[in-house]
């Protein structure tokens, strides 16, 4: 099997629709994307060679995806990043090729080396794609796809780890693990063929391609795939499409909320049967607003790279949803490890490890790191948490991230949610600042929705923290540093405030 058994569809049924109007149904996307296959093939491209791309969110984005991973193997990448980041990644995942729509992609082309093909996207009048040679002097290959066709062990795409504390590692994702991810998704969360979804997360991360994608794909429903998240034009689009579920990062669930006050009536009409959390933590008090707000169910879950994205969710009613947790395992095997490697029992508190097929077999060209984190079949995921006696997983951080401020180790994750529950408070995110003689310390910043004072604040943390969890400052920012995927910098914050 491989990525196309995926695309499922009825014929006529829609799969991909833009926002200009602009739908393709099943037939037409499986036909396009065999035709893009026999393209690349033409173009000499073939399994096993990794073919960068780099396109803002839509319909061609996620066409040219499927197309790249069937041909060979996909390397999306952010199609933000400066030409030295570009030349970086190219060199990194040795890419053969890179297709981009011409506009907007000058820093990626001009990091094109010369051994490197450059393909145009063309969108058609119907909303197709089609491939233009750019660049490069490569000869014709063969132009019969089934004889090149990739298998369900071959890598169908390579992402990097975030990096944030190390150089990120190469993360290949086999077609059997994405498959895998998928129809634990459609599992998790009832999805059919009725079922339509706007896909606000970008298609360059695991969360978009899988989460938002692949699933909605191989449930045989619609995705309404927009040029990116965009706050002013989320309920326009819930109104003319709509969605019966998203799934989005915190940060955007948090502006979706800020503006559904001035969309009653949209927000009444069009209810969705769920709503998904993933990529960071949600704070419990984000969760009681949004379902408050929108009258729909908020079902957190916890996800990464390395195991082609779902790995545990709260389910939907009427089933138990436990705020907090972010649920059991649907199709994935959770325990809590110690740092020896041995397997703890229910309640302990260690780090959370998982053993599935979604889940990849190892980082790419990286022994040091697969002796670290593959361990007896487990994967470690660096993260510390706690499963319950009904298997409902309590994360308590990032192992890294965990403030040990004298001995006492906090979760920064308690700390946020805290602030979040001030009600002047729009974003919060604390952090550790070195300390001579305690090591650690915790500082905290927020994004502010109202005037309060930093002395108002510590107040508030006061009265709901044991004393060693308060922070010793907030800082007040106009906004919070974010990364490529919207995930907060947790660990830079100390550096990039000068603390220290």
């Amino acid at each position: 099997m491989n990525l196309f058994e995926l695309l499922v569809g009825e014929d006529n049924h829609p799969a991909l629709v833009t926002p200009e109007g602009r739908s393709l149904t099943y037939q037409q996307l499986r036909d396009n994307v065999l035709g893009l296959v026999t393209q690349l093939n033409s173009f000499g491209l073939k399994r096993g060679e990794h073919i960068a791309i780099a396109m803002s969110n839509g319909s061609p984005m996620a066409i040219t995806f499927l197309a790249a991973a069937l041909c060979g193997t996909a390397a999306p990448l952010n199609p933000k990043y400066k030409q030295e980041e570009f030349a970086f990644y190219y060199q990194d995942t040795q890419a053969k090729a890179l297709i981009t729509l011409s506009e907007g992609a000058e820093a990626a082309i001009a990091a094109v080396t010369p051994d490197m093909i450059l393909i145009n996207a063309k969108v058609n009048t119907d909303g197709t794609l089609s491939f233009e040679l750019g660049t490069g002097d490569w000869g014709l290959g063969t132009r019969d796809w089934e004889k090149n066709l990739v298998g369900d062990d071959d890598i169908a795409m390579i992402l990097h780890t975030s990096g944030t504390t190390s150089r990120p590692k190469r993360v290949p994702i086999r077609h059997r693990n994405l498959i895998a991810s998928a129809n634990n998704f459609i599992g998790a969360y009832s999805l059919t063929a009725a079922d339509t979804t706007l896909c606000l997360m970008p298609l360059f991360h695991i969360h978009g391609l899988v989460g938002c994608l692949l699933a909605t794909l191989a449930s045989g429903g619609t995705l309404v795939c927009p040029n990116g998240f965009n706050a002013l034009e989320f309920w326009k689009l819930v109104d003319t499409y709509k969605p019966t579920w998203y799934s989005a990062a915190p940060t955007m669930h948090q502006t979706i909320l800020a503006r559904a006050s001035r969309n009653t009536e949209i927000v009444q009409a069009n209810r969705f049967r769920f709503i998904r959390s993933s990529s960071a933590s949600l704070p419990p008090v984000i969760i009681e607003q949004l379902e408050a707000t929108l009258n729909a169910p908020v079902v957190e879950a916890y996800s990464m790279t390395e195991a082609s994205h779902l790995m545990t969710t709260n389910p939907l009613p009427p089933k138990v949803r436990k705020p907090g947790t972010v649920g059991y395992g649907f199709g994935v095997e959770v325990g809590i490890m110690d740092s020896e490697g041995n397997l703890l029992s229910q309640g302990s508190l260690g780090e959370v490890v998982v053993k599935a097929p979604n889940v990849i077999d190892g980082y790419e060209n990286n022994p040091e790191a697969n002796a670290t984190a593959f361990v007896n079949g487990w994967f470690r995921t660096g993260d510390q948490g706690t499963v319950d006696e009904d298997g409902y997983l309590r994360l308590t951080g990032r192992i890294k991230e965990l403030i040990n401020r004298g001995g006492e180790k906090i979760s920064p994750l308690e700390v946020d949610d805290v602030l979040l529950r001030h009600p002047a408070v729009a974003e919060a995110l604390a952090f550790a600042v070195p300390h001579k003689s305690l090591g650690e310390d915790i500082h905290a910043a927020v994004v502010l929705k109202a005037e309060v004072s930093e002395k108002e604040l510590l107040t508030h943390c006061s009265t709901m923290l044991a004393d060693f969890k308060v922070p010793k400052q907030v800082h007040i920012l106009d906004q919070l540093p974010r990364g490529a995927t919207g995930k907060l910098q947790r660990l830079a914050m100390a550096k990039l405030l000068n603390i220290g």
